[in-house]
């Protein structure tokens, strides 16, 4: 490994950036990436169209932007958070007027070429924004409940245009990476007992505001049984998928839950249904552990950077995938509610696979920078 870049590399070469990118990460979200489309391939009955092909093809541009990304200097990043935020908040803003229904939900802005998903943004821009804040704040001023107001207005904004599309998975993703943000910036944890027992105590007016089919699927995680040929018919055939297919599964492309359309949105949401199925818990292990990889160098990335903003980006793009994938497991195995989120590289999604190469890509943008020093104290405000 070359040595690693310092604080006074205003002008670094990119021969040297590429030799400093974490090629095992790399390789890894290949790896990962592979195992999607070979089931997407599975998805539509042996055949590479409509899925398998266009995911490549959103793979390999994402895959560019992705190096892109880490090429760039973390500073830059770090001077236009608050104009990605603006961006993202923006976006999300223009959903309630220009926005496109699709699946009952209004989550998209159509721009000729392809549609986006303005919440997929405001995950990246999320991330940048509080680790730019907390940056400049001093050990005393993170544990002053005034400096904290900022950030979690930050947080609520997006969360609440997110809820009115309605993307109740999205919402609590972003509210989880924000608060996961906070923590490991040093907020007590008294502080977040606090804000747990208000949001207790207003789960009845929360619970007043969810839609019809969301207070079904909450209702339905706690008895599927209630509504086995309506609500709770996904997650029944989802657990009877899993429980077939056995120690070594049924075999590529032999899963009869998935192809027999008895599984739903066996392209997206549940499609690790369909891998454990076919491949068996071992298949399902398989994935886990790649996943478990992807995380611990992202980890060590975080723990490696010197600058607090780097470690906050790094722990905010980390924990928004582990997010990903402990959500939409669980989700499958009904050990939390059907909330609608894909697995990541393996799930059929354009915005959301774009959106988290970028996070990858910012990941290894602050390995490659990992010893820029950035000045804590600038001399002017957080904002």
């Amino acid at each position: 490994m070359a040595k690693s870049l310092d604080a006074g590399t205003s002008a670094v070469p990119l021969s040297r950036k590429l030799v400093e990118l974490n090629w095992g990460l790399v390789l890894l979200i290949c790896a990962v990436a592979a195992i999607g489309w070979m089931m997407l391939y599975s998805a539509a009955g042996g055949s590479y169209s409509p899925w398998a092909s266009r995911q490549m093809i959103r793979f390999a541009i994402g895959a560019v932007v992705m190096l892109s990304v880490a090429m760039v200097d973390i500073r830059f990043w770090l001077r236009y958070a608050y104009a990605i935020y603006a961006l993202g908040l923006g976006l999300l803003v223009s959903v309630e007027v220009f926005g496109v229904i699709g699946m009952g939900a209004q989550r998209w802005v159509d721009l000729g070429l392809f549609k986006l998903q303005p919440s997929e943004v405001m995950k990246v821009a999320l991330v940048l924004s509080l680790a730019r804040y907390f940056h400049y704040l001093s050990t005393d001023e993170v544990g002053r409940l005034r400096w904290l107001i900022a950030p979690t207005l930050l947080i609520a904004a997006p969360v609440v245009l997110v809820l009115r599309q309605p993307d109740l998975g999205t919402a609590i993703l972003l509210s989880a990476v924000g608060f996961g943000i906070f923590f490991m910036a040093g907020v007590r944890l008294w502080k977040f007992a606090v804000a747990a027992a208000a949001a207790l105590g207003a789960l009845p007016i929360i619970w007043s505001y969810l839609r019809d089919y969301q207070q079904a699927r909450i209702l339905t995680f706690v008895d599927p049984e209630r509504d086995p040929l309506g609500a709770g018919y996904h997650i029944m055939q989802s657990k009877i998928a899993l429980g077939s297919g056995g120690l070594f599964g049924k075999g590529f492309m032999q899963g009869t839950q998935s192809h027999l359309d008895f599984l739903p949105e066996m392209r997206t949401d549940f499609i690790f249904t369909m891998l454990a199925e076919e491949f068996g818990m071992v298949g399902g292990l398989v994935l886990l552990a790649l996943y478990i990889l992807l995380l611990a160098y992202s980890f060590a990335i975080a723990l490696r950077a010197r600058s607090q903003f780097g470690r906050l980006v790094a722990i905010g793009v980390t924990g928004g995938f582990f997010l990903y994938v402990f959500i939409n497991i669980a989700m499958v195995m009904g050990l939390v509610p059907v909330v609608g989120v894909p697995l990541p590289l393996i799930s059929y999604g354009g915005t959301s696979m774009m959106t988290l190469l970028i996070g990858f890509g910012l990941l290894m943008g602050v390995w490659i920078h990992r010893d820029a020093e950035i000045p804590r104290r600038p001399g002017f405000s957080p904002f």
